[in-house]
């Protein structure tokens, strides 16, 4: 039978509103996230999961000079007793700490497949084995001194360390990344030699300049190497403001080969990039034909990066073909810094690289302060012992009477002697070996050494300058073993100034070759190879059903199509962007942003310098350059500012105004406008009655009474006005009668005109 719920007693209930109560949850989640999942901690630089994985590991004894043990023991150690989450995420964490590419300086040393740079997976815990390193025995030295604080784990049965001690400085060495809730965290490594000449100079000089520093941290120092490529302003305002984005490059070289010939080796890659997908990348753009300088790539790798490119002749400049590379690939990538960190108090604030080198030192005086007192209370109770020792050696005699005669020899000792209690029982608890009087020369020594530490301790803790002294032998210890010295710390990224700006052509992006570029009547647009002179009016050309050819012009790759919508918006797309062969192409709208309302009234080649006459449905138009009307993005660029219920109708091109191509054999460039419109009235002015503008409504080219503009046309009056009838064109040079002035009404066109909507675009 099931049980009656109990209603909740009245006092137990508080009434808050819906908003208050999620508020405040959310907010409890976004620190716990903070705080205990993404961000690290100044002192030591760990996020609790891998402070967790090396604290676990050092309590199964896995230290660099003994054995290793399966990942799975300590992944199972650490999710049961301190880090109760997914035992995937566990080791997640502990693979990275071991992989030499992801980590400037490992803290486990593992044993089995960890990956690759290929972004290839680890194996399963159960086949990997794990100890730790020397970097990580040095971070947890101190753990038995009661450097730092200890806390209670979740169930209450273990204990933990707050932070480790951190004889070295993990945060900027490894540097961290992290998304937490409303921030994140993406902190750079750097070299520990660099580190500690910055931490000593910090020392001897409180107040140094951010310049300062960064004289010695030159930047950072990546475990895959590379180059920064960056000016020292833009490094020294990073670390200044403790936010920024460094340009690192990948390390080549030139290979000189026989009669001639060469070949790129890339030897180092930027931090965090995949070299399979590097490849796949620049292979794809070798199939998309946008590597025209590149001919082959290997990957010719072992335990060292090796890709090998190949230029297509020995003529290719290796500098600009590495700048193709770099600007279309992730062998020039970018490091966002956000030094942001918890400080010693939990709270999470970006910090600058000072602040940053600042709270570690002040942490190691905390540490050397705690450490010292430790040691000194344990001299004292050692000396305490000591002395009772010596009392027994000087009346030893007396010392074995009262243990052999009385009952309870404790009491009538401590009042003999004036022993404690303390040294009462040791006296008890000595050994008949140790009554030797060697054992007695022995403790004498080391009593007067003990003497002496406590002095030397009682000294430090007392002066300040004796700490930081201290503090500064550490760290040239520190620098000694892991600095540049040794083969773990000798700096991999090289440093190069920012590179200069250099130009790259398009025509160097693209391989050059003659296409035909074909629009149909319903917008599909195709690229054929070859200039096609069968299909420039449409023949042997095949579309969709129900569609229709529509205009083709002849093209190079490298070229851009300039179209011009009825939405009064040019809209640009380059050609080798368009569908090539012979197949149906693909529709104009998946390429630019264009209305459904709206269609192309006109296409052709880019060219900068080539000026149009547009017109709309309401008889006013204006000249626009095709440089003005060149569109960046697919939501084109508005020329044509129209009226509710207008449209663009005309865009045609003045002849001998491109400077290129026909308009060359063309002799003086077009003189007067044709236009005509839903009325059959025709008028002919001259163009320099229409004014060139870069956008607008423009001028009243033609007046209507009803209806509006039909077509238009630019030609030069000498030569005639030339319209189309079906498949014949036809050339009237007797048009004085329809010469007028812009703004006029204009006449029926001469006997034989057209009788086409658009007589002048065919």
């Amino acid at each position: 039978m099931a049980k009656t719920p109990v209603a909740p007693k009245p006092e137990d209930i508080r009434e808050t509103s819906l908003d208050t109560a999620l508020g405040e949850r959310y907010l409890a989640y976004a620190l716990s996230t903070i705080v205990s999942r993404s961000l690290p901690d100044v002192r030591d630089g760990l996020k609790p999961v891998h402070r967790r994985l090396l604290y676990a590991m050092r309590q199964l004894k896995l230290d660099p000079a003994g054995g290793f043990k399966k990942c799975a023991r300590v992944v199972g150690d650490v999710i049961g007793k301190y880090h109760p989450h997914g035992d995937a995420s566990v080791y997640d964490a502990l693979v990275r700490l071991a992989q030499e590419f992801a980590v400037r300086y490992p803290l486990v040393d593992g044993q089995g497949n960890f990956g690759n740079i290929d972004g290839d997976n680890p194996a399963a815990m159960r086949y990997t084995e794990a100890k730790l390193t020397p970097f990580a025995q040095a971070l947890m030295d101190g753990l038995d001194d009661d450097a730092v604080d200890f806390r209670a784990t979740y169930d209450g049965e273990e204990s933990e360390p707050v932070v480790m001690p951190s004889a070295v400085p993990n945060l900027l060495a490894n540097g961290s990344s992290g998304i937490a809730v409303g921030m994140a965290t993406n902190i750079p490594p750097h070299n520990v030699g660099e580190l500690c000449d910055a931490l000593l100079h910090l020392i001897k000089t409180p107040k140094a300049q951010i310049a300062t520093l960064v004289e010695m941290v030159q930047g950072p120092d990546f475990p895959t190497g590379g180059v920064l490529v960056e000016n020292r302003e833009t490094i020294v305002e990073a670390y200044r403001t403790g936010r920024g984005s460094l340009r690192v490059r990948a390390k080549w070289a030139e290979e000189k080969l026989e009669r001639g010939q060469y070949q790129i080796v890339i030897t180092q890659i930027p931090y965090q990039v995949q070299k399979s997908k590097l490849i796949e990348r620049i292979a794809g753009l070798m199939e998309e034909k946008k590597l025209p300088f590149l001919a082959d790539i290997r990957d010719e790798s072992t335990e060292d990066v090796r890709i090998v490119l190949e230029p297509k002749s020995r003529t290719v400049d290796a500098e600009q073909l590495m700048e193709q590379l770099f600007r279309q690939t992730d062998l020039e990538t970018r490091f966002g810094i956000n030094m942001n960190v918890l400080d010693a108090n939990g709270m999470p604030r970006v910090m600058d690289l000072r602040d940053m080198l600042q709270a570690y030192l002040d942490h190691r005086q905390v540490v050397l302060q705690r450490r010292g007192r430790n040691r000194l209370a344990e001299i004292i109770r050692r000396l305490e012992l000591l002395e009772g020792y010596l009392i027994a050696y000087l009346n030893l005699d007396e010392v074995i009477r009262i243990i052999r005669t009385e009952d309870e020899p404790k009491p009538k000792l401590m009042k003999k002697f004036s022993l404690t209690d303390n040294q009462a029982e040791a006296i008890l608890n000595m050994r008949l070996r140790s009554l030797r009087k060697l054992e007695e020369m022995e403790i004498r020594t080391e009593h007067k050494s003990l003497s002496a530490e406590r002095k030397d301790l009682n000294a430090l803790l007392k002066d300040e300058g004796l700490q930081w002294k201290a503090i500064a032998e550490q760290v040239k210890d520190v620098k000694k073993q892991f600095g540049g010295s040794t083969p773990l710390g000798r700096r991999r990224t090289a440093l190069a100034e920012a590179p200069t700006a250099v130009t790259v052509p398009l025509e160097s992006m693209i391989e050059k070759e003659p296409v035909t570029v074909v629009l149909s009547a319903k917008g599909w647009i195709r690229a054929m190879k070859g200039h096609r002179d069968d299909v420039l009016n449409g023949g042997d050309l095949k579309f969709k059903e129900g569609d229709s050819f529509r205009v083709a012009s002849k093209a190079m790759s490298t070229d851009k199509v300039l179209l011009a919508g009825s939405d009064g918006r040019f809209y640009s797309i380059g050609i080798d962007r368009l569908p090539m062969g012979r197949g149906l192409g693909e529709p104009i709208r998946l390429m630019i942003d264009l209305p459904n309302d709206a269609d192309i009234i006109h296409m052709t080649v880019y060219a900068r310098e080539q000026k149009f006459l547009v017109a709309s449905s309401a008889g006013r138009g204006f000249v626009v350059r095709a440089e003005d009307a060149f569109a960046q993005t697919k939501n084109g660029k508005l020329v044509l500012n129209l009226s509710e219920g207008e449209k663009a109708v005309v865009c045609t091109p003045i002849p001998g105004t491109s400077g290129l191509g026909s308009d060359l054999l063309t002799g003086k460039p077009a003189d007067s406008v044709a236009i005509i419109g839903d009325n059959k009235k025709l008028l002919i002015f001259p163009l320099k009655e229409v004014p060139e503008m870069s956008r607008g409504r423009g001028v009243i080219l033609q007046r209507y009474k009803d209806g509006g503009t039909a077509d238009a046309k630019v030609f030069r009056l000498k030569e005639g006005l030339t319209w189309r009838s079906g498949d014949r064109e036809r050339t009237e040079t007797d048009i004085k009668d329809w010469v007028g002035e812009r703004a006029q009404a204009g006449r029926l066109p001469p006997r034989g005109f057209s009788r086409e909507d658009r007589p002048f675009s065919g």
